[in-house]
């Protein structure tokens, strides 16, 4: 009988190499079996104080979870078919939730909450984390109260303390869930003070959120509301976040309509944008751009954005809308370029009311001042423009736009046919080069530099040539010009101003003033219809009420310190000439000028006194010096020796040369002048 009581060796080493592995793996199994049963048992509530002191440490604010602090395990949401799932999808993820949280001011702020949340809670991809990833799919916060501050432009409590050192550690936020609460908003340096109240919106297909905006913005009430997405998705490129939004601020009222890409980085915009207001330079609170003094206007556009990046805009494109009486189309778009953004585009108007372009410079009425929101009001009995250009702000932008207006519409039908301008500011240097105006036949072209780079006063230069503007077409309403008038306008004015407004730049002018025109006809009712009123009293007194022939008028005006000083001025007629001296005060806007008239032939009863234009630009006086008759002194009065001025002769040229009425009558006056034996009466 064979005893079979002992084991060969072998097995009984195997089975001791079994029991040793079975060993192992139990206690492998065991270490994640008792880490989950540790962390599913644990109170969390515990670890609160270790973890307030090290999130205080490390924002640099205090941070408490006051309520209650809790971890579940949840099996992550995914989207895939069950035949796409990895055994990862099938473990579960740890799910924090933290009740009662709040967040305080930094050091020398108020000692109050910046935020507070009535429960946060996110997941956590604990596969992340052996690739130094916190990887958190989805932020919610239950009814969070946000109150930011800032009391000067350095100092605010939304700013956080950033490590010098890159971390090992990177966080993916992918999407951010919000509920209903409150944001407030309190900013020193804008004067703003205005709370948005959340509301959650329930079966609306778009948008997942409802807010309303209460408060002041820049001493102005501020409302409004507006609506979002629930869901702000952080990560994906092409997911767009939809946002609606209608606000207003006094006259100012701001409406979009559209999409956000990674509204976090503001990445990307896609908005129906509409704008109105009392002035487009009043937009200037809300966005920085600075733009002109207008009537009201409002328009209406496709904004697209592109933010971050050596790449980004902002685009307002296919915008039409209204200034004032005049319509408006175009596209702009603004660079935050260094050291300063960039404003460029095309701006056109098919029909611009030349009333509308007052307030660029301060023309128009007080009331339309009051309307816009300017202080500066005209004093009574100022003509010229004393509103003050806002060239502080003139620093903060460069620009390179381009506007045309189609036609000019303008009262008495003054033909200023169209309009168009090349406008460029660079480092507070603002160019108007050229600005064309079609007149009458003829051009009116402009070049305007206003210096404002110092912040305060504006040292200007101007050059303006007028060139075949056609007197028949000047006044098209009036059937009699049609009738009777022929001939053109030329000139040119070179000067230069320092000042604050127009106004101010004037009164320190210098510079001269040319001009030339050639024939015409001219009467005391032609004038009247024209609504010159000061002119057909004039012209009353020289000729009455008979038509009268103009071959040619001459001007030649120095400009000096703000003061426009005659050094020829002739008209001729078929009757006489008649010379003008004197002066024009600009800064005053005082006129003090005197008509002399010398009759052609010896028709001594026309003789008549010297006739004054004297009084204000805004009341002007018109007498006659009875006490100085020419006849009673003896005879005609004599041109007096005039030379053409060199500056004229362009001019002449191109009014039809030297054999023009205005060639003959520069070359006669000329010439060195005769006096009449004593008693005698010089002819012509």
């Amino acid at each position: 009988m064979t005893d079979t009581s002992e084991k060969p060796a072998t097995t009984r080493r195997m089975s001791r190499g079994t029991k040793i592995v079975l060993g192992v793996l139990g206690v492998l199994v065991a270490i994640p079996v008792i880490a989950i049963i540790f962390i599913l048992t644990f109170d969390w509530n515990q670890a609160k104080p270790w973890i307030n002191a090290k999130v205080s440490d490390a924002i640099e604010r205090p941070f408490a979870i006051r309520g209650n602090l809790a971890v579940h395990w949840e099996q992550p949401a995914r989207a895939m078919a069950p035949g796409e799932r990895t055994w990862r999808d099938w473990i579960p993820w740890p799910h924090l939730y933290a009740d009662d949280v709040h967040v305080g001011n930094p050091a020398g702020m108020p000692e109050r909450d910046m935020a507070k949340v009535r429960q946060f809670s996110f997941s956590l991809n604990p596969f992340a984390l052996l690739g130094h990833t916190i990887s958190i799919p989805v932020l919610r916060f239950d009814s969070p109260s946000v109150d930011l501050l800032r009391v000067d432009p350095t100092h605010n409590n939304w700013t956080f303390k950033h490590e010098q050192q890159p971390s090992k550690w990177r966080l993916d936020l992918q999407r951010i869930v919000l509920s209903r609460g409150v944001v407030h908003v309190l900013d020193a340096v804008t004067k703003t003070d205005v709370t948005a109240d959340i509301e959650t919106l329930a079966d609306n297909p778009t948008y997942g959120i409802g807010w309303t905006l209460r408060g002041s913005y820049n001493g102005a009430p501020v409302g409004g509301g507006g609506k979002a997405g629930a869901v702000l998705t952080l990560r994906e490129e092409d997911v767009r976040y939809p946002v609606q939004a209608d606000m207003h601020s006094g006259a100012m009222r701001i409406a979009v309509e559209g999409t956000i890409t990674r509204p976090i980085q503001l990445s990307g915009l896609d908005l129906r944008l509409k704008l109105a207001g009392p002035s487009m330079a009043r937009l200037y609170n809300f966005t920085h751009l600075l733009l002109p003094e207008t009537p009201a206007f409002s328009t209406e556009g496709h904004l697209i954005g592109k933010i971050g990046g050596d790449d980004a805009r902002w685009t307002y494109e296919n915008f039409k809308g209204k200034v004032g009486s005049s319509d408006i189309a175009g596209r702009l778009e603004f660079r935050p370029d260094k050291p300063r953004g960039k404003l460029s585009g095309n701006v056109v108007s098919h029909q611009l009311l030349f009333t509308d372009l007052g307030p660029l410079i301060g023309a128009d009425s007080n009331a339309s001042k009051k309307a816009r929101g300017v202080d500066v009001v005209q004093p009574e009995g100022k003509v010229l423009p004393v509103e003050k250009f806002r060239t502080e702000r003139w620093k903060t932008l460069d620009a390179d736009v381009r506007f045309a207006a189609d036609r000019i519409v303008r009262k008495k039908e003054l033909p200023i046919t169209k309009l168009s301008t090349h406008l460029v500011m660079k480092d507070g240097v603002l160019t108007l080069d050229p600005l064309d105006f079609g007149l009458a036949g003829g051009t009116l072209r402009n070049h305007i530099k206003l210096d404002g780079s110092s912040g305060k006063t504006i040292k200007a230069t101007a050059q303006v040539e007028a060139r075949h503007i056609q007197i028949k077409q000047l006044f098209p309403a009036i059937q009699k010009v049609q009738q009777a008038t022929i001939g053109q306008i030329n000139g040119d004015a070179k000067l230069t101003a320092v000042g604050e407004s127009v106004a101010g730049m004037l009164a320190d002018s210098n510079g001269e003033i040319n001009a030339l025109v050639q024939e015409g006809t001219v009467s005391k009712l032609l004038v009247e219809e024209m609504g010159l009123n000061v002119g057909s009293i004039i012209i009353d007194k020289l000729f009455g009420d008979k038509q009268v022939q103009l071959n040619c008028v001459a001007t030649e005006l120095d400009v000096v310190n703000g003061v426009a000083k005659t050094q020829l001025f002739v008209a001729d007629t078929d009757d006489a000439r008649i010379v003008v001296g004197g002066a024009v005060n600009l800064a005053t806007e005082q006129m003090n000028l005197r008509l002399d008239q010398q009759t052609k032939g010896l028709h001594l009863l026309s003789l008549r006194a010297p006739i004054y234009l004297r009084g204000t630009f805004h009341q002007p006086d018109v007498s006659v010096d009875k006490k100085v008759l020419a006849l009673r002194a003896g005879g005609a009065l004599a041109l007096g020796a005039i030379a053409a001025p060199a500056a004229l002769v362009p001019l002449i040229n191109t009014g039809g040369g030297k054999d023009s009425n205005c060639g003959k009558l520069l070359a006669q006056a000329s010439a060195k002048p005769t006096a009449p034996p004593p008693g005698k009466t010089k002819t012509h």
